[in-house]
């Protein structure tokens, strides 16, 4: 049994609308497919939507009616562009040129791609926002008061027995790291205590080291007079009055009467 094939369309009547026959280097390549292989269609001039194209040697628009919507109730007017007769005067291969060049001429048209920037992650949680504690007292603490909190929940894989949820099982973690790392950040705890109390001998050595006479050293940070003054040796009487002091300053209490 042979196979069934497809029938080509083929005209129905001899008649036309009686227009001009459209040529074929005169539409756009756009607006008329007649590929080998393929259904022929062209977009009728008159209603502009894409009918099929009838005949084999002589091609003409199938008649159509203006509305698509007949079946939906409207009314049946046929298009004036029905039976209108396409003639080919230029082989199909120019054509295909044609088409092929207004078609690399609207790519060159279009707009840049856009480039959208991928979605931000998600969110952290906030129990793995919370700072991790530096020491072991406060690892464990926050350790215990998750394990409290978990078990009390009815989260499923929440703690349980020996089991860990995934924050309880990296605070445990944390827990763990700091307390084995404990004794080495208290042996360079007490290096850098030594190590400071040795800068700060050595300053206070050189300090002295620079200042060995303590009254002469006074002295020249005070200014010259001072400094001769401290440099004499001299016993003052009861009741005198420093000569670095002015003449302004009285030596008598000062009655103010009304």
């Amino acid at each position: 049994m042979a196979k069934n094939r497809k029938r080509p369309g083929r005209t129905r009547t001899k008649r036309d609308n009686r227009r001009a026959p459209m040529l074929l280097s005169k539409i756009d390549p756009q607006d008329i497919n007649v590929r080998e292989g393929e259904a022929k269609s062209i977009v009728c001039p008159d209603c502009r939507t894409w009918r099929r194209l009838m005949g084999d040697t002589k091609l003409v628009i199938r008649e159509h009616c203006i509305s698509d919507k007949v079946a939906e109730g409207e009314k049946h007017v046929r298009c004036d562009g029905s039976n209108q007769v396409v003639q080919l005067d230029i082989p199909i291969e120019q054509w295909s040129e044609a088409m092929l060049a207004a078609d690399s001429t609207a790519t060159g048209r279009r707009s840049a791609r856009q480039h959208y920037k991928p979605l931000p992650a998600p969110a952290r949680p906030v129990t793995r926002m919370s700072p991790v504690s530096m020491s072991v007292a406060g690892a464990l603490a926050a350790y215990r008061e998750h394990l409290k909190k978990c078990r009390a929940s009815s989260v499923a894989g929440r703690c349980g027995g020996t089991h860990r949820c995934a924050d309880g099982a990296r605070l445990a973690a944390v827990y763990a790291e700091l307390e084995r790392a404990q004794p080495l950040r208290d042996r360079e705890a007490r290096v850098d205590a030594l190590l400071a109390r040795y800068r700060s001998t050595k300053v206070w050595a050189q300090h002295s080291e620079a200042t060995v006479n303590a009254r002469k050293t006074t002295a020249k940070r005070s200014g010259t007079t001072v400094e001769e003054t401290n440099n004499i040796c001299r016993n003052r009487l009861a009741g005198t009055v420093s000569d670095n002091r002015g003449p302004q300053v009285p030596t008598q209490p000062v009655r103010i009467t009304a």
